[in-house]
């Protein structure tokens, strides 16, 4: 669609899918033909002002999410998150924080979950700066969440829903990794669910300990089951931490930083057993995920991991612990208009009860405020 020699970008689409309207619906309710709804959708037909403000006004938005001008296509400056050694031509995904561009790379085994992830741009050949596949102000769009609790893609689908013109993208990291990352300026917010120990709030102290003198929000985001992932039907009928001393049973056990790893290391000191005598002590994972595909096909009998991703992995399920998973927020970034929608999206009835619905978790925190740093 162009006017005056320029590209205007139509999101019209997209943001009536996202109501539930179809074309006739939509055209029925603005007052035209569907075929006039069509024609704006495929780029065919550019809408005068009074039809515009219409559209606006029923799909409850403004004029400038429906249509929007394609800026020019220039090369941004980047700050690239754990940069290769030989950085250049890569895919990335970016956002905008406290304004400058940041942005991790998608390869290996971030660039992949069911299917491939769509990237945000690419990256120059001196990895400095990044050509956008969209407009600078997809960046403002975007929040950046570090963390490692696998809801977090069912709350991008609801920000998605919320608030199309938005889009929460989800990076993995451990707890402090998260956390570390946050406190750098690489993300909007993170996730953090270490498990309590006497001493107090785990979550809260690690954010204290990384923010110094910043001022952060924690916020309570999910309640989930910890524990030893095994084999459909416990073939060897494990059934604790204590069984794993005896050398027999591989466990995939995750790197060092993870929350899992602590909870892990916690028993085997309450226990008195010797990390050197577990098999595949030094053998890690990087996710959950990992580690119950390591006990599907075999390669260990046991992991760490969440009662959810068992079940996902038609897995057995092994409790050790409920634990709390925390949203952190520097107070800075809370009038981010994304962070506010999430944080709402947190209060409301149906991200709770979904998050409730799947296995091991409770969303009896969700939302809550915890601490203040």
């Amino acid at each position: 669609m162009k006017r005056k020699g320029e590209e205007i970008l139509c999101h019209l689409k997209s943001i009536r899918n996202n109501k539930g309207l179809s074309q006739q619906q939509l055209a029925s309710l603005v007052k035209v033909k569907r075929q006039a709804i069509y024609d704006i959708e495929s780029g065919k037909y550019m809408p005068n002002t009074m039809l515009a403000l219409r559209l606006a006004k029923q799909l409850g938005c403004k004029v400038e999410d429906l249509f929007s001008e394609r800026e020019p296509e220039t090369p941004h400056s980047i700050t690239l998150i754990e940069k290769r050694q030989s950085p250049g031509n890569s895919r990335v995904v970016a956002a905008k924080i406290r304004g400058r561009v940041v942005g991790y790379e998608l390869f290996g085994k971030s660039s992949l979950n069911d299917g491939f992830r769509a990237a945000d741009g690419i990256l120059s050949s001196d990895g400095e700066t990044v050509r956008l596949f969209g407009s600078q102000s997809d960046l403002e769009r975007t929040i950046m969440l570090l963390g490692c609790d696998p809801a977090f893609a069912i709350l991008a689908a609801h920000v998605a829903r919320s608030a199309p013109e938005l889009h929460l993208a989800c990076r993995f990291a451990s707890s402090h990794k998260a956390l570390a990352g946050l406190a750098s300026g690489h993300a909007h917010l993170a996730g953090t669910h270490l498990h309590n120990r006497q001493s107090g709030e785990e979550n809260v102290a690690l954010a204290k300990s990384l923010f110094g003198r910043a001022e952060a929000k924690v916020i309570g985001f999910s309640m989930m089951e910890e524990g030893l992932m095994v084999a459909a039907g416990n073939p060897l009928g494990i059934c604790g931490v204590h069984e794993l001393a005896d050398g027999k049973i591989r466990l995939a056990n995750r790197e060092t930083g993870a929350a899992l790893r602590t909870l892990l290391d916690d028993y085997l000191k309450r226990c008195n057993i010797a990390p050197d005598s577990i098999t595949g002590y030094e053998d890690t994972v990087s996710s959950h995920s990992e580690g119950a595909q390591m006990v599907t096909y075999r390669f260990a009998d046991a992991a760490l991991g969440l009662r959810a991703v068992a079940d996902f992995h038609s897995l057995d399920f092994i409790p050790l612990e409920t634990v709390r998973c925390d949203l952190v927020v520097p107070n800075d970034l809370l009038d981010h208009p994304g962070v506010n929608i999430i944080l709402d999206i947190l209060q409301g009835a149906k991200f709770k009860q979904e998050l409730s619905a799947l296995p091991g978790y409770d969303a009896s925190r969700t939302g809550t405020m915890i601490a203040e740093t």
